[in-house]
């Protein structure tokens, strides 16, 4: 596996953890169709589904985490998040959509940063 694919795991680990700790139900992670993934999919348990986008980077050479976040990733991610619902119909009151932003430089501890309603 390339260090990048492992960089970009364990920070999905580290932002599943957050949410957890923040009180949320993880129902699902890499949830896949044809048309891209949802990295976490949550529940408050008050019926909002939260779909979480996790962006880990080893630097800020290219820009801080949340800058990933571009008006066309954040329209794909509304698209998937309507197809997942689709998937699983369970009247859910109101979407969230989050995003975990995980900075991990070499030889520090990694600094997990959760903006909820990014979007």
């Amino acid at each position: 596996m390339a260090a990048k694919d492992e960089l970009g795991r364990a920070g999905e680990q580290l932002a599943v953890q957050r949410l957890q700790d923040l009180g949320l139900v993880v129902l699902d992670r890499n949830w896949r169709c044809r048309e891209g993934e949802l990295d976490i999919v949550a529940t408050d348990g008050r019926g909002t589904a939260v779909f979480c986008e996790v962006k880990t980077r080893s630097g800020t050479g290219y820009g801080d985490p949340f800058e990933a976040i571009t008006l066309s990733k954040r329209r794909r991610l509304r698209r998937l998040a309507h197809l997942w619902l689709a998937e699983h119909r369970r009247g859910w009151v109101r979407l969230r959509f989050d995003v975990v932003g995980v900075l991990w430089r070499p030889d520090r501890a990694p600094e997990v940063t959760h903006l909820a309603e990014a979007f």
